[in-house]
């Protein structure tokens, strides 16, 4: 595409949008240029822009509060990427769109395929695919990349809850019965660039969108483990000596309940584009790095 070709993000400071921006030279678009509570003021942004593509990094991704916050959840993931994938396919411009296993019920043991029907558990999930919805329905090019368990050494999320905990605790009890694929936000912000390209080149067909047109993709971490493995292996990694013991998510209520099969079937993403599912170990031992070097 050449080194001008030029790539629109809405987000900024997000674990995503952060690696993007260390990625490729983009135009990040923080809240202060542009809030997803203000879909219109982000489908303007998409008319005046002189990108070749968008992607959207930003979303309310406060799961619990979202319970609480149903509507402004809504307008923030459901609302605003509608409006974005809108003025994309107004302008021709593709249009890649990050989601969240949240929007199947977690049943079964089996890996999520993309066409698989889903079932939301609560506000977080049920907004996220009305999100997916509105993108679908704008008839753009688009690519919808459904993620999981993501981490950075960035904004909050497992790999840095466990490392702080560990500092104070010799023992900790995590949830065993939630499994799915951890996934680096660096891993995402380069399947989501590759998916920008391929797009914009013809790449996809998707889930019946049409030959070029993209569809619904899938895109986790891998092998597949628990929450408790997976702090093991933080711990493992990290040189910590913390003892897991393995809980039902029972022992651990939240307000908003959590799928307990996360586990997503990448098979589609890789047939169209290219794209493998990482191996997280590699990530998460990259993260660590990263968190060592920087300054306390």
């Amino acid at each position: 595409m050449g080194a001008a070709w030029k790539i629109l993000v809405f987000g900024e400071t997000g674990q995503v949008a952060r690696e993007l921006r260390a990625q490729a030279p983009v135009t990040a678009l923080g809240r202060g240029r542009a809030d997803l509570a203000d879909p219109a003021a982000c489908a303007d942004a998409i008319m005046r822009t002189d990108a070749a593509a968008v992607i959207n990094a930003a979303a309310y991704t406060a799961v619990d509060r979202a319970e609480a916050e149903e509507d402004l959840a809504m307008a923030i993931n459901g609302v605003a990427p509608a409006a974005m994938a809108r003025a994309c396919a107004a302008r021709g411009l593709p249009f890649v769109h990050i989601s969240t296993d949240y929007v199947f019920d977690g049943t079964g043991s089996a890996p999520w395929r993309p066409e698989d029907a889903t079932g939301p558990l609560g506000a977080y999930g049920r907004t996220k695919l009305a999100g997916e919805e509105g993108v679908r329905e704008a008839g753009g090019r688009h690519a919808i990349l459904r993620t999981s368990w993501v981490f950075s050494a960035h904004g909050s999320n497992f790999v840095k809850t466990m490392l702080r905990l560990s500092e104070t605790r010799d023992s900790l009890d995590i949830v065993a019965d939630q499994v799915g694929g951890p996934t680096a936000a660096c891993d995402i912000a380069s399947a989501c660039l590759t998916l920008a390209h391929g797009l914009a080149s013809g790449q996809g067909s998707g889930q019946g969108s049409g030959q070029g047109r993209g569809g619904t993709y899938h895109f986790a971490g891998a092998p597949d483990v628990s929450w408790a493995d997976f702090a093991r292996e933080i711990f493992a990694q990290a040189g910590r000596a913390v003892t897991v013991r393995d809980i039902p998510a029972a022992q651990f209520p939240t307000k908003a309940r959590r799928p307990a099969n996360s586990r997503l079937d990448c098979t589609t993403l890789q047939q169209d584009f290219g794209i493998p599912r990482p191996e997280w170990r590699q990530s998460l031992a990259a993260t660590l790095e990263t968190l060592k070097m920087a300054p306390s």
